[in-house]
């Protein structure tokens, strides 16, 4: 496998940024009551760590190590508020959906760690793909994480039933999927996101650590 390609693959497994590197959990836990949520967060990731690692390579040879941290958080600033704006243009119920989730893109971990880790000292094209691999690691599992939380705590998907109308009970009987509502709970995403970690170290035991 070449170099380039394991920017891409190994963050989708091996070097997850939230099952492994353990990074972004909060979104992780906030968001992904619905799928559509977690989609739209995943795309907006993908875009600025995608764009802000560009941006940042080709500036690293410009940037005085004294405030790279500065016009780190300017770059990402910059690239969120475009997200920011796009979204009250045209899903503006969805924007207040994620209400002040998006904004705290510029202080997701992954999104600064890729910056100082890696930008700062590759190639614009590697550090695309680096950026591209790490958020498409990161969206996985929100978008993994925002399907069962949907499904399991409101019967439905992307707004959709999928489980049959809501529970009428008729005597001894009782038609359609009755919500479970604990799914919708922060903490069951904490515990997903959980189980997700198990299946990945039991189907890869070099991740388990001594």
């Amino acid at each position: 496998m070449g170099k380039d390609s394991r920017l891409i693959l190994d963050p989708l497994a091996d070097n997850n940024p939230i099952t492994i590197q353990v990074l972004g959990i909060c979104s992780a836990l906030a968001i992904t009551a619905e799928l559509e949520a977690s989609i739209v967060m995943s795309i907006s990731v993908l875009f600025v760590l995608g764009v802000g690692n560009v941006v940042i390579s080709l500036m690293r040879n410009i940037i005085p190590s004294k405030i790279r941290i500065i016009v780190q958080l300017i770059v990402v600033a910059t690239l969120v508020i475009i997200v920011d704006l796009v979204l009250k243009a045209f899903a503006y119920e969805l924007s207040k959906t994620l209400s002040v989730f998006v904004g705290l893109i510029i202080t997701n971990c992954i999104i600064m760690g890729r910056f100082e880790a890696f930008a700062l000292g590759n190639s614009p094209w590697r550090s695309f793909l680096d950026g591209i691999g790490n958020a498409l690691g990161y969206g996985v599992i929100l978008i993994i994480v925002g399907f069962f939380r949907e499904l399991l705590g409101s019967g439905t998907l992307l707004g959709f039933p999928v489980l049959g109308d809501p529970i009428e009970k008729t005597g001894l009987y009782a038609l359609g999927y009755e919500n479970n509502g604990f799914m919708l709970l922060s903490p069951m995403a904490l515990i997903v996101v959980g189980i997700i970690i198990w299946i990945q170290r039991t189907k890869n035991k070099a991740l388990i650590e001594d």
